[in-house]
């Protein structure tokens, strides 16, 4: 086979490469259009809600509560100025500091981020609710025996956390209490003394040295 042949065979023409790309970038667009078709055929079948407000159920410490309210508003809000539930506090409201914390089904969560509308049949748990007949829980005990608050207001939050965490994992090591309260803020500091109550309250032994708790103070 000599040089010339072997370039006619391999050589495509532009018209046969424009008609080819051509093919293939028809296929490629009606895949996609297919594909769009699909997702607003689904979302048409979505009932919509709104923008007024809409009734809805929610299950709060163990009680159904009706309320009415607009599609946008937040759990947190829900619960602060519908159910006057104002143990879950409003700080960064962009799920940061973890002062909103509740427990949905049991794991926590920023109340601040979840729709109201959206945890509808889900259990919801807020600090007022861990209470049994007016007995502090043995989380809430230890908090008080470690001293683990200053200012208070991030207790709740790091007070569900550890809840969570508890029920998950009720006998969490040092670096779990950790990574349990990770999401949770506290700008007087006192994490030390949380990492404490959560081990007390796992009834797991306090082995923390200070090289130990002075690094959790910086992770935190």
């Amino acid at each position: 086979m000599n040089e010339s042949t072997a370039k006619d065979r391999f050589t495509v023409s532009r018209r046969a490469f424009l008609k080819s790309f051509g093919a293939t970038a028809a296929a490629a667009a009606t895949a996609q259009v297919e594909t769009v078709a699909k997702e607003l055929e689904k979302a048409d079948a979505e009932p919509v809600y709104g923008p007024g407000a809409v009734p809805i159920t929610l299950q709060v410490n163990g009680k159904l509560l009706k309320l009415e309210v607009e599609p946008r508003v937040t759990l947190l809000e829900a619960l602060r100025d519908r159910c006057k539930l104002t143990g879950s506090k409003e700080v960064c409201d962009r799920a940061t500091c973890g002062a909103c914390t509740v427990l949905l089904d049991d794991k926590p969560i920023y109340s601040c981020s979840r729709l109201a509308i959206d945890a509808q049949a889900h259990a919801i748990t807020t600090i007022e609710g861990l209470t049994e007949n007016g007995e502090l829980t043995g989380v809430q005990r230890a908090f008080i025996e470690e001293d683990a608050l200053m200012c208070g207001y991030c207790t709740p939050g790091f007070i569900m956390s550890v809840t969570g965490l508890l029920k998950e994992n009720p006998k969490p090591t040092a670096e779990e209490v950790r990574h349990a309260c990770a999401g949770n803020l506290c700008r007087c500091g006192t994490y030390p003394r949380v990492l404490r109550a959560a081990l007390r309250a796992a009834g797991v032994p306090v082995t923390t040295s200070k090289t130990e708790v002075i690094s959790y103070a910086k992770l935190a």
